[in-house]
């Protein structure tokens, strides 16, 4: 008998994922400001944070429904804050990152050089939750992307792939399944662990030069199993447990990106080392 529990389980985790908020009418204009002021494309950075902040959704997410937390916490911190719709895949509204993940690379290429043009800046800073967090790092490696940007930071991030709790190790035996994966949603078969888009991306080490990279993990990630795949390794690379931080803190996949402000607190850090601030339970209060 197949352990129906341990599909379940990670399914429904990909399901609730897929949910992240319900979207909005605004999630399919990642070019209108929201009330909160991000995606101006007025906005100037200041000396004090000279440069841009690009946020990256993750998978079955948007520019906007990803960020209703993270986004106003930043900009009222005096960041110009963008955030980007990428991996669209025809006929599929509002839920994005769901197309090969090396084509939202080149979105993702795209979006910061208009980040950059319109700011004035030489470069920007990354900001990713779970394939946001993963997906930059093609554009860094493969696609220039280290000579514009100065730190990626990923929450969650499924940098070494994911087994969604061992659910991935079922796929061999459903014949088909595999394949149907990779047709229907390309970004979920990206992240599986070992597949060949993880193969090339992490061959040669997980950094490239000039970069620094933070990740921000979860102990209860139930999407990104091991939660420990998430951590990189090389120069410049810092990785962080949240329950390190705030052991009361049981944030899983989706409310460490969403609304956790100990997570964004840690983020706050990691875009201004020089001025950081040490992260406990209390800076869900800062």
């Amino acid at each position: 008998m197949l352990p129906w529990k341990r599909v379940i389980r990670p399914l429904a985790a990909l399901l609730l994922a897929a949910g992240l908020t319900l979207p909005t009418a605004a999630g399919a204009h990642a070019a209108t400001a929201p009330a909160s002021g991000w995606n101006d494309w007025s906005c100037k950075p200041s000396t004090a944070h000279p440069r841009p902040v690009v946020l990256v959704h993750g998978t079955f997410g948007n520019s906007v429904d990803n960020w209703l937390g993270l986004a106003p916490y930043l900009k009222h911190r005096g960041y110009c804050v963008f955030s980007l719709d990428y991996g669209q895949l025809p006929g599929v509204p509002l839920f994005h990152g769901l197309g090969p993940t090396e084509k939202s690379a080149e979105q993702l290429d795209a979006f910061v050089d208009e980040v950059l043009a319109a700011t004035g800046a030489a470069e920007a800073d990354l900001v990713g939750h779970s394939q946001g967090g993963m997906m930059p790092r093609h554009y860094l490696k493969f696609l220039g992307g280290a000579d514009e940007v100065n730190a990626l930071v990923g929450i969650a991030p499924s940098n070494h792939g994911t087994t969604l709790g061992g659910l991935t190790r079922l796929l061999p035996y459903f014949p088909g399944a595999e394949d149907l994966l990779s047709e229907a949603t390309p970004a979920l078969a990206d992240q599986v662990a070992g597949s060949g888009f993880l193969t090339r991306l992490n061959e040669g080490g997980d950094t490239v030069p000039g970069v620094r990279y933070t990740v921000i993990a979860t102990r209860y990630d139930e999407v990104v199993t091991p939660y420990r795949s998430g951590f990189l390794t090389g120069p410049n690379v810092r990785n962080v447990l949240l329950q390190d931080l705030c052991p009361l803190d049981l944030s899983e996949h989706l409310a460490i990106g969403l609304f956790d402000r100990v997570a964004f607190h840690e983020v706050a850090n990691a875009l201004d080392p020089a001025h950081a601030e040490p992260t406990t339970c209390a800076s869900v209060f800062h």
